[in-house]
């Protein structure tokens, strides 16, 4: 069993609906590196982007699954895995995050059939949000999918539900949208219904340790977590801490430009614990 295995790797969940996470993309310094390593450690296929020189779109078994840019330096923003959540309007949403005392580090831009935002909430976890505008726009285009579920860890998650509701338009009781329950001390946001991210609390005041300061951790489903992490290291990158959770298991890695990534082989990003 390799992690690249259709065979046995969980299905991917399929990014869609108002203000739901649309994208996972990767800002690092190095496009050549970040291929060969996510290459052969996903199995990942590339080619290159709408973007332009910089950018990739990485795929898996022919679907689109993650973006990769090699603009940390132009842009001085870390190397890291963000998420991007779709939206209506930009210039509406980045206004927002200003007045509730988010930073927008870059945009509105135009990027190719949309609008960006790069931004952090009020605690510093940095994420994206995208305006589709596209030909027949919609919020997210037919046969988006990706592999990938998200999990913002932070101070306080119940403040930070609130301020993605209040930016993103959660709970808004729009057709297709995002909705938000409380389970276990976590916050668990559903889009039409399928649970896509989590929130939880537990990082510590001007932590050092990356992964407990708050941030979007990005969730690679895999087949395969010991086989995952063996060529994770093998290609250069390191493994930071790996963990038995419910049904499952799930590694936290470092690529070797510094980007950190989670894999697991648990099929829900709910965790199954709602029972």
């Amino acid at each position: 069993m390799t992690p690249r295995d259709p065979r046995t790797a969980p299905e991917p969940a399929v990014l869609s609906g108002a203000s739901a996470p649309c994208w996972v993309h990767l800002v690092t310094r190095d496009l050549d590196d970040a291929q060969r390593f996510y290459g052969d450690v996903l199995g990942w296929t590339f080619r290159r982007g709408p973007l332009g020189r910089d950018y990739l779109m990485a795929r898996s078994g022919g679907v689109p699954v993650a973006g990769i840019g090699a603009v940390a330096s132009a842009y001085q923003v870390a190397v890291a895995w963000m998420p991007y959540f779709s939206v209506r309007n930009a210039d509406v949403v980045a206004s927002r995050i200003r007045e509730r005392s988010g930073t927008v580090a870059v945009g509105p831009l135009t990027v190719g059939q949309g609008r960006a935002v790069l931004a952090a909430d009020r605690d510093g976890a940095s994420f994206g949000v995208w305006e589709w505008t596209g030909r027949a726009a919609t919020l997210a285009p037919s046969g988006t999918r990706a592999h990938a579920w998200l999990r913002l860890r932070t101070r306080d998650a119940f403040d930070a539900a609130i301020f993605y509701g209040e930016v993103l338009g959660w709970e808004s009781g729009e057709s297709g949208g995002c909705e938000v329950a409380y389970v276990k001390e976590e916050v668990l946001v559903r889009c039409n219904g399928r649970p896509l991210a989590r929130i939880s609390s537990g990082a510590v005041e001007a932590a050092p340790d990356p992964q407990v300061r708050p941030h979007w951790q990005v969730q690679f489903p895999v087949a395969d977590v010991g086989a995952t992490v063996f060529a994770a290291e093998r290609n250069g990158g390191s493994l930071m801490e790996r963990r038995e959770v419910r049904y499952g298991s799930e590694a936290t890695l470092r690529d070797p430009d510094g980007g950190l990534f989670t894999v697991t082989d648990v099929r829900s990003p709910a965790g199954l614990d709602e029972d």
